[in-house]
C-alpha cells in the first residue's frame, strides 16, 4: 500500500479580492474614531486597487515597496504615504491573525519605512485685530447669525477641534471652581478634558440657545432657509463653511477652522499664557505638538535676516534699460597688451578674455 504524501499547509502568500474585503473589513472593525475609520477605508482601497490592476501580485514586502514608490512617483506629501503605508501594516496585520497570510510576510512588510519628513510645515494664524474682524462679519440678527458668530466664540475662544464642536452637548457646559467650562470633554484619541469657556464666549453662547430655545441635546442645530431650527445636530462640512464664508467677507482667504484652534493657542500665549496651561486647553499629549501650534520656534513678524542690511552694488535704475533687458556689467581694463578682461562668463563670447586688437 502506497502511502499518500502529506502535503504541508502553507498560508496562502496571494490574496485575492474577497480575502483583502475580510481584512478590510477587520481593520476597520477595530478602529474606534469615525475620521480614522473614514482615512483607513480610502487607502486600502486605493492599494485594493493599485494591487488588483497588476495580476498575480504576492502580498509581500516587495510589493508594498513598489507601492511606497508608486505614491512617491504622484508627488503626495509625506504624511499623506506614512499614513497609507499605516493602514497596509494593519491590513497586513489582521490578514496574518486571520490565518490568510504567513507571520514572516506581515513582519517583512511592517518593516517597509516610511518616507522620512525633515522639518514641520508652517500653520497659519490670525491676529487680534482679525480674529475680531471676522467675528465682526458674523455677528448679526438672525438665527443663522447668531449659531454662526457662537460657534466661532467657540473655536476662538476655547480651541475646540470641529469634531469636538459639532458633538458638543448642553449636559457638558457646568461650573467647576466658580466657571464655567466644558467639563470631561472626549476629543481625539480619547483624550477627556475640561476646557474653561471665557465670558464672552458664554455671553454669545447663551445668546444663541436662548434664540434658538435649545436646552438639551446638541448644542449648535441645523438652521433652515426659513431662519428656523431642523434637525438634531449639524456635520463638520457646515463648520467648514461658515469659517470660509465669514473670513472671505473679512477679506481672508484659505483659512481653515482648524486656523482658529492655532489662533487660540497663539493668542493665549501672547497674553502671558504658560505653555502647560495652553496643553491642558487643547488636549494635547505632547508639550512639542503645542509647540508647534504656538509658532515660537520661529518668529516670522521679525526674522532675524531682517536685522541687517547690505547696499546693493547695482543702483535699480542702471540695472535695467528702458526695454527691460538686463546690461551687463562694464568691462574693466587690465594691463596693456593683455586685452580687455570681460565678464560674460563665456555666455557671450567663446573665450573669458576678450581681445580688441584686430586680427
Amino acid at each position: 500500500m502506497v502511502k499518500q504524501r502529506i502535503k504541508p499547509n502553507y498560508r496562502r502568500r496571494l490574496l485575492r479580492l474577497p480575502d483583502l474585503d475580510h481584512c478590510k473589513r477587520s481593520v476597520l472593525n477595530s478602529l474606534g474614531s469615525p475620521a480614522s475609520r473614514r482615512v483607513y477605508e480610502y487607502a486600502i482601497d486605493q492599494f485594493i486597487a493599485w494591487y488588483c490592476s497588476e495580476p498575480r501580485l504576492a502580498f509581500n514586502r516587495i510589493v508594498v515597496v513598489r507601492y511606497r514608490m508608486h505614491l512617491e512617483s504622484r508627488g503626495l506629501a509625506a504624511n499623506t504615504i506614512n499614513q497609507q503605508l499605516a493602514a497596509i501594516r494593519r491590513l497586513a496585520h489582521e490578514a496574518s491573525d486571520s490565518g490568510l497570510l504567513s507571520p514572516e510576510l506581515a513582519a517583512g512588510i511592517s518593516r517597509v519605512k516610511g518616507v522620512k519628513q525633515l522639518g514641520f510645515r508652517s500653520g497659519n494664524w490670525l491676529s487680534a485685530e482679525e480674529s475680531s474682524e471676522v467675528l465682526k462679519h458674523a455677528n448679526g440678527a438672525s438665527l443663522r447669525a447668531k449659531r454662526d458668530y457662537a460657534m466661532l466664540a467657540m473655536l476662538f475662544g476655547c480651541g475646540f477641534r470641529r469634531s469636538e464642536l459639532v458633538g458638543l452637548e448642553m449636559q457638558e457646559i457646568q461650573i467647576r471652581q466658580g466657571h464655567w467650562a466644558v467639563v470631561d470633554l472626549i476629543g481625539k484619541g480619547g483624550h477627556i478634558r475640561t476646557v474653561p469657556i471665557p465670558e464672552w464666549v458664554k455671553a454669545a453662547l447663551d445668546q444663541w440657545t436662548a434664540a434658538a430655545r435649545v436646552t438639551e441635546g446638541r448644542i449648535f442645530r441645523a438652521v433652515a432657509r426659513t431662519d428656523k431650527i431642523w434637525g438634531q445636530g449639524i456635520s463638520q462640512n457646515v463648520v467648514w463653511y461658515v469659517v470660509r464664508s465669514c473670513c472671505q467677507r473679512a477679506g481672508l482667504e484659505h483659512i481653515a477652522p482648524h486656523d482658529l484652534r492655532r489662533t487660540c493657542a497663539k493668542l493665549c500665549h501672547s497674553s502671558g499664557g504658560e505653555l502647560e496651561q495652553i496643553q491642558f486647553l487643547l488636549g494635547h499629549a505632547s508639550v512639542q505638538t503645542t509647540e508647534r501650534y504656538l509658532g515660537c520656534k520661529q518668529n516670522l513678524g521679525h526674522p532675524v535676516n531682517d536685522r541687517f542690511h547690505l547696499s546693493s552694488l547695482v543702483a535699480p535704475q542702471q540695472a535695467r534699460s528702458e526695454s527691460g533687458a538686463v546690461k551687463g556689467p562694464t568691462p574693466v581694463a587690465t594691463a596693456p597688451n593683455h586685452g580687455i578682461e570681460c565678464r560674460h562668463g563665456g555666455s557671450e563670447h567663446e573665450h573669458l578674455v576678450c581681445d580688441p586688437r584686430p586680427s
